[in-house]
């Protein structure tokens, strides 16, 4: 795909992900319009640091005004289809996520999701776009399958015979269902698309320090002591960065059409513990105490994806090991930290 002039919509372009996603977009050239509803309860400073962040985006690439349109995607579809009439492809991002914690215990919110994928699934193929990409989640895999000796295979959802076990709570069942959706879509409609599932990425961009990564980083920063860090710390990822995750994501876009799911994420695991001393040793923080809070929902045991899918029909490796990353990723977390207290004074 040429993306020169295409015209493309992220949903969730204000986010962590997607603002990657839309610097990248931009680089190649893409016209981009973002959709967000931006608004978080009780956290107002994060509403103005991504807008910041997304005005420096366009900036940087010549464009003076952001394309951006606030809407809420669950109650307010006629505007969004408006924008989709006008555009080639949609990047479907937006969710209703918060971290480990978020997932486990807000299932009433994470339902809406059903809702916000129907909503944009449909108005997107009324308003004939041509290509729609959805992020998808390694929640999709039942918890039960998340062990040191396996890597989940695309095929392994819904194979466990756990009924309301099968995904990673209502999240995963909800990012499921976005996928199924697509995939009658092409069935029956012939309406391309492709899925990725998405596994704990991280990066510059994420100013919300819910996901482990960002908030380890943010008591570094801080010079906790204790440094405490939830969980047993046994548990491990295949930690992600953002950078590959679009990479695979825009590759997805331009080589599958029938909504077949592909996994985006590391095959290596690393322990929180681990990825908590490398954070430690980079920011040059040394507590004196480290402590363990199990009292803290730490999530499956151990997850890592088979990317082998990924790698033959996308051409996709993951590119950055988990020390470059977390490089790059605190030397952000340090710039923005500076530019506010510059700012300030």
């Amino acid at each position: 795909m040429n993306w020169s002039k295409r015209r493309v919509i992220v949903t969730g372009g204000a986010g962590f992900i997607g603002s990657n996603l839309v610097d990248r977009l931009l680089n190649l050239g893409a016209s981009v319009t973002v959709v967000d509803k931006l608004l978080v309860p009780g956290k107002s400073w994060l509403w103005t640091a991504r807008l910041n962040r997304l005005s420096e985006i366009f900036k940087r690439h010549g464009l003076s005004d952001i394309d951006f349109h606030m809407i809420d995607l669950e109650k307010n579809i006629d505007e969004f289809q408006l924008l989709a009439k006008k555009s080639d492809v949609v990047f479907h991002l937006s969710a209703v996520f918060g971290g480990r914690e978020f997932v486990d215990v807000h299932q009433v919110e994470c339902s809406k999701m059903l809702t916000i994928d129907h909503n944009v699934i449909s108005s997107s193929f009324d308003a004939g776009v041509e290509h729609l990409h959805y992020s998808s989640s390694a929640c999709v895999y039942a918890p039960s399958l998340n062990r040191e000796d396996k890597l989940l295979k695309e095929n392994d959802i819904l194979s466990t015979s756990e009924g309301w076990q099968s995904s990673d709570n209502l999240y995963g069942f909800a990012k499921l269902m976005g996928e199924l959706q697509l995939l009658a879509y092409y069935t029956e409609k012939g309406f391309k698309s492709s899925v990725c599932r998405y596994l704990t990425v991280y990066g510059p961009g994420e100013f919300d320090a819910s996901h482990a990564i960002a908030a380890l980083i943010e008591k570094a920063l801080d010079k906790h002591d204790p440094y405490i860090i939830w969980g047993s710390g046994k548990q491990e990822r295949g930690f992600t960065y953002v950078d590959d995750i679009i990479r695979g994501s825009i590759l997805a876009s331009q080589k599958i059409s029938d909504a077949t799911p592909v996994n985006l994420g590391w095959d290596k695991r690393y322990a929180i513990s681990a990825v908590a001393s490398l954070i430690l040793k980079i920011s040059g923080h040394k507590p004196q105490l480290i402590k363990f809070d199990k009292t803290k929902p730490e999530g499956p045991f151990s997850r890592a994806l088979d990317i082998s899918r990924a790698n033959s029909l996308l051409g996709w490796l993951p590119e950055v090991d988990l020390a470059d990353g977390l490089e790059r990723t605190i030397k952000w977390h340090s710039s923005v930290r500076q530019s506010i207290s510059v700012s300030a004074s």
